[in-house]
């Protein structure tokens, strides 16, 4: 039986081998706090009966007006527990999250564009490739900027592909 918590200090002592798939990004320790305090509703591990940490998302809400939605810094599963559909019912909570809680517009997330298995299982999860942006990944790989729409885009407007890639610096932050 598989618990689905919020992320905890202790969490950070003990997910190291979730983070060794190569196409993980690993942040430091600050990063990790950071999302811990600013939006715990979004930063939760799935985690086995013996205590064994299986995976976790970490994400954020983050924009303004149209824009206000719910993005997945990081999702992960370790190898062992892979298709058991850990990664659906994570990301689900963070769109029931954004959605519903925060009365987001979308969820987005960054993808490689090499990780193909990954950009068919959020293919399968309704997200769409709204645009590529050139050398996002250590100013080398391509990343994919995906989005799903939620219950707010009455209109489907967020997830309305742009016709040309874009770069890193033309990307909004907040």
């Amino acid at each position: 039986m598989t618990t689905i918590r919020r992320f905890s200090c202790n969490d950070l002592l003990r997910f190291a081998s979730v983070n060794l798939d190569h196409l993980t990004e690993t942040f430091n320790m600050s990063f990790y706090m950071t999302y811990m305090a600013r939006w715990p509703d979004y930063f939760h591990v799935a985690e086995a009966p013996g205590g064994h940490i299986m995976g976790y998302i970490m994400g954020k809400v983050e924009g303004q007006g149209e824009s206000w939605h719910g993005h997945v810094t990081a999702v992960t599963v370790a190898p062992e527990y892979r298709r058991q559909q850990l990664a659906k019912k994570l990301m689900n909570l963070l769109e029931d999250v954004s959605d519903k809680i925060d009365k987001a517009y979308f969820v987005d997330l960054f993808v490689r564009a090499s990780n193909t298995p990954a950009i068919k299982m959020y293919e399968k999860l309704d997200y769409i490739i709204y645009r590529r942006v050139l050398r996002y990944y250590s100013g080398e790989e391509d990343g994919l900027d995906m989005r799903k729409a939620l219950s707010r885009d009455v209109e489907k407007k967020s997830i309305i592909p742009l016709k040309r890639p874009v770069t890193p610096d033309e990307l909004e932050y907040d």
